[in-house]
């Protein structure tokens, strides 16, 4: 069976396609302000370190829940009408910020911002889908996350610059601007695409469905939620605690601390996105997917864990500490791009969205409890000694390395394929993957 699809028209898909990467530059800027003025804030209002865990916790409390709700209902609203009402709810719910004195009014802030950023990536990712056909939807997605690396180019270079000259609450004030910016922009260019998944001539997609039940139970998906999970940890350390421990921890000056983290993001995503490709690579040339995708992303955490371990090294030089920082975190990253290609081996495109949204929230699971257990450490050896830093992130790395042996184990997606008994349609998302 075949279906005929509305025409392709590339200046108007890249128009939205280059909105929605502005929207996730806001949104990273949203995520990570509080990262990066986590010294100036501390200090102003007295906040423990345990303290400031929790704020940087509180953002994931209901970011899955929100992220799946959302998901939902752009099933059935138009995404234009949703993405809107998400940039204006953001912008607003930063100027609370210009005022907040205490601790649990910044945490309740913090707490509706992830509610309201939960659905952003699904929803402006289905928002994309209805703009491009099938088989050109690999690049625009790829530019809706390089929005998110240069949200966190833009934050590492902007934010200790305002915090230093203006005062670190002046940041929320040019968010909520910013968000604003994206707001009139998306209302007078961003539209509703009605391109359907399939380019005509192409074959209609499957619509065999699993139990949920045999999905969940399997190897290959119970791997890739632990992987997910452990990818998440190193990605919530890096976004609230690094910054905090180049000032303090190491010792360096807020301006160059913001010229490290540019430059950490710089390095992590093109290292990421090499090791993806290199996956890619690897599948063409006749690996198996076991050990182009299970074995490699696995490997991948077990290095990246023990580059975060070895920060426990009392006799490694700021040089070297910064360098394992930046190859730890870009090796972590892999997950979030080669994990996803895994899970599309073997689950029915019908049920896709739902397996990878259970595994955001599993993986959310890791964004509050990072923040909170390095606090709790750094309180622990006195906020001002590196030892409570490096304790966190060797916990990091701990989680890291345990998950890696256990994906080498059981991230199998031939296995899976074979165990879930759907060949023909496995070998479609294989296919599509």
């Amino acid at each position: 069976m075949t279906l005929q699809a509305p025409a392709f028209s590339p200046r108007k898909a890249w128009t939205i396609a280059f909105l929605l990467a502005f929207m996730m530059l806001v949104n990273f800027l949203d995520k990570v302000v509080i990262g990066l003025v986590a010294v100036p804030m501390t200090q102003e209002l007295g906040l423990s370190p345990t303290e400031f865990g929790l704020i940087g916790g509180a953002l994931h409390w209901f970011f899955a829940i929100s992220a799946v709700i959302g998901g939902f209902l752009a099933n059935r609203r138009p995404t234009r009408t949703l993405l809107l009402g998400m940039g204006l709810f953001w912008s607003l719910i930063q100027l609370p910020m210009l005022f907040a004195s205490s601790l649990w009014m910044i945490v309740a802030c913090r707490v509706l911002l992830g509610i309201g950023e939960g659905p952003a990536s699904p929803v402006a990712t289905h928002a994309l889908y209805k703009w491009f056909p099938n088989d050109r939807r690999s690049l625009p997605v790829a530019l809706l996350h390089s929005g998110s690396a240069m949200g966190l180019l833009v934050a590492g270079a902007m934010i200790p610059w305002i915090s230093l000259n203006y005062g670190w609450r002046v940041n929320f004030a040019v968010l909520a601007a910013i968000g604003a910016v994206w707001c009139v922009l998306w209302l007078r260019f961003g539209r509703e695409g009605s391109l359907d998944s399939l380019r005509a001539g192409q074959l209609m997609p499957d619509t065999e469905r699993l139990p949920y039940r045999r999905l969940l139970s399997d190897g290959s998906v119970l791997g890739n939620y632990i992987c997910h999970f452990a990818a998440n940890w190193s990605l919530a350390l890096t976004l609230t605690w690094v910054p905090s421990y180049l000032e303090i921890g190491l010792g360096i000056d807020p301006l160059k601390t913001g010229h490290i983290f540019v430059m950490f993001v710089v390095v992590t995503t093109p290292l990421s996105l090499f090791m993806a490709w290199l996956s890619q690579r690897l599948m063409r040339s006749g690996y198996s997917s076991r050990v182009a995708r299970g074995a490699f992303v696995s490997l991948c955490l077990i290095a990246s864990g023990l580059l975060s371990a070895s920060l426990m090294l009392t006799e490694l030089s700021v040089a070297t500490r910064i360098a394992c920082l930046t190859l730890s975190g870009g090796l972590a990253l892999v997950m979030y791009s080669v994990g996803p290609a895994m899970l599309g081996e073997f689950t029915p495109s019908s049920q896709r969205g739902g397996i990878l949204a259970i595994g955001n929230a599993v993986a959310s699971l890791a964004g509050l409890s990072a923040p909170v257990i390095t606090g709790m450490l750094v309180q622990g050896a006195g906020a001002a000694h590196p030892l409570g830093y490096a304790q966190g992130f060797l916990v990091c790395g701990g989680v890291l390395v345990v998950a890696g042996l256990i994906g080498l184990v059981s991230m199998n997606p031939q296995r899976s394929r074979e165990r879930l008994g759907s060949q023909e349609v496995a070998s479609a998302a294989c296919s599509r993957a």
